[in-house]
């Protein structure tokens, strides 16, 4: 294991904290034009609610598509479900990812490509840079980049096909504090169009960290990001960890990272026209 990744497991919380957790309920708003351009520009409530596996790709959203639905999605086999909030199946597919051959960028999605494609997205980023141990993940330090007057070292991860994300290669920014800046990859399921995803606000939930909000942008070919433009967004309100260790008084401080005193990342510049 590399030492940037060795920085960056213990910055956020330490994996044998991770360990011992089970499962992440997270409560946030999923916005932005994104959504709209799919058909689909009120498919997500007020406040959506996620709760995940932390050891295997199953997460249900809720509420989705309406306030009395859900959608489930699993791995082994892929399949992603949207039934009632009693359990009563509506509509399944299986192998999700075979329904957008052929999509390009401007292809209207189904419901069912929808929850898909939260689904994945959303596991990964809350099991993130944890996610980066499990089996099948190779990692390397790769150069680092330049940005707002700061140095950001990079982690290249190579995904295995098991695990369904965004893109096989991906790529992992973080600044002299092991907390994550930014994210790019090629959204495969979309036409393989090119992604900077910016991290603000990391917050530490039962000692684990988490960046509480995300803004995806288009990646130009020469790695800068079109921030003028934000095409999703993503804003935690709270996570609820269950997990075999009882919090403790510190465990919860949404004021601080946690793990050394410094307080969250505000990065000049990007923050403004992220929002």
């Amino acid at each position: 294991m590399n030492d940037l990744l060795v920085g960056v497991l213990d910055a956020h919380g330490g994996v044998d904290r991770w360990a011992r957790v089970h499962t992440i309920t997270a409560h946030l708003s999923i916005g932005g034009p994104f959504w709209g351009r799919k058909g689909w520009s009120e498919i997500f409530g007020e406040q959506t609610t996620l709760e995940l596996d932390t050891r295997r790709e199953h997460i249900v959203v809720t509420p989705f598509t309406g306030l009395d639905r859900r959608s489930v999605f699993d791995v082994n086999p892929e399949r992603i479900v949207v039934d009632t909030n009693d359990g009563v199946a509506v509509e399944r597919r299986d192998d999700p990812r075979a329904s957008f051959a052929g999509y390009e960028i401007t292809a209207p999605w189904d419901a069912l490509q929808v929850g898909y494609f939260i689904s994945y997205a959303c596991w990964n980023y809350l099991t993130a840079p944890f996610l980066f141990t499990y089996p099948g993940v190779e990692t390397r330090e790769v150069e680092p980049w330049q940005e707002d007057g700061e140095t950001w070292r990079r982690l290249h991860v190579t995904f295995p096909r098991s695990i369904a994300t965004h893109s096989t290669e991906q790529v992992f920014y973080y600044g002299a504090d092991f907390m994550q800046r930014r994210m790019d990859y090629a959204v495969e399921v979309n036409g393989d169009v090119l992604v900077a995803q910016y991290q603000y606000e990391p917050k530490t939930f039962h000692g684990l960290v988490f960046p509480t909000q995300r803004r995806v942008h288009r990646r130009n070919v020469d790695g800068t990001a079109e921030q003028s433009q934000t095409s999703i967004t993503l804003d935690i309100t709270e996570i609820a960890i269950d997990s075999d260790e009882p919090p403790s008084s510190t465990d919860r401080d949404t004021s601080s990272r946690g793990q050394s005193g410094i307080g969250p990342y505000e990065p000049v510049g990007h923050r403004a026209r992220a929002v």
